[in-house]
């Protein structure tokens, strides 16, 4: 296909000063420079009743086919590109344990930094979202990720990536997630500072009931969704051993050392997409 050189080298230079200032700042859509929190949900496995209404909710909102398979205690049920969340059983030293699985919208998101076009952003409100127009489909995004989560759809002649995006458009409208509005019980939305210390309230109003710790408030620099468990976490299928600094807070020093002519490859390969579609997208409109 031919490449109009206009649209080539427009892109080009717009997307080389987005990614040069992209590397240089660190990860998109930081809320250092400013004073919003981040909203985030507490999920807690001591009264989930692994119902699984969240996941046919999940499926409902945002035109998924309904889960089939069926929950088996021990078998770990992944996402994928027509399930963004999943509950699993465990066989615990408490007895059968419940643990709901989707993107963790960490704070400093490894796969938005990862990415070289801000496909994936990091919201000011919080949620990690997927922006398809932006994608040039290289998939950085699913080989940072520590938990997993962004699924490609291979299959398809027009792929997306499939990630929970904890109904951002409803929480730009005030309203809650569809999982925490379905469940109400297990699922609590509120700020990231509200959901701690709503955590360790709990922990200390019945210590009986929790183990004294929070996954995901310090794990990989902090993430959005927040687990209360009744078992050590590892008991769950959590990775324990994941660190507790972000991983973009690793890179920003190597970033600054990176010479401008190798941050400006990625700018290269994406003005070539940007240039393609567009090329594309005329020839069809013509058509």
């Amino acid at each position: 296909m031919s490449i109009n050189r206009r649209d080539f080298f427009k892109a080009l230079g717009a997307t080389g000063m987005t990614i040069i200032g992209l590397n240089a700042a660190g990860s998109p859509g930081s809320n250092s420079d400013d004073d919003t929190e981040f909203y985030g949900i507490l999920y807690d496995s001591s009264i989930c009743i692994g119902c699984r209404a969240c996941e046919k909710a999940c499926a409902e909102t945002h035109g998924l086919p309904e889960p089939e398979d069926e929950m088996e205690a021990g078998v770990q049920r992944k996402t994928s590109v027509t399930q963004r969340c999943t509950v699993n059983a465990f066989d615990t030293e408490e007895g059968e344990v419940y643990v709901r699985n989707q993107c963790m919208h960490c704070n400093e998101p490894a796969c938005a930094t990862a990415c070289l076009t801000q496909a994936m952003y990091k919201t000011k409100e919080g949620p990690v979202i997927w922006r398809e127009e932006k994608c040039m489909g290289c998939r950085y995004c699913m080989v940072s990720c520590p938990f997993d989560v962004p699924k490609f759809e291979y299959e398809s002649a027009n792929p997306i990536i499939q990630k929970c995006d904890m109904c951002y458009d409803r929480i730009k409208e005030g309203e809650l997630p569809v999982c925490v509005e379905t469940c109400g019980d297990a699922l609590y939305f509120g700020t990231r500072r509200e959901l701690i210390a709503e955590a360790r309230r709990r922990i200390a109003e019945w210590p009986e009931m929790y183990i004294d710790s929070i996954y995901g408030e310090h794990t990989v620099g902090g993430t959005g969704y927040l687990y209360l468990s009744p078992v050590p976490h590892n008991e769950l299928g959590f990775d324990i051993k994941l660190q507790k600094e972000s991983y973009p807070s690793l890179t920003k020093s190597f970033l600054y050392s990176v010479p401008a002519v190798d941050v400006l490859v990625p700018s290269l390969l994406l003005g070539l997409h940007a240039a393609t579609k567009n090329k594309q997208n005329k020839t069809e409109n013509h058509d």
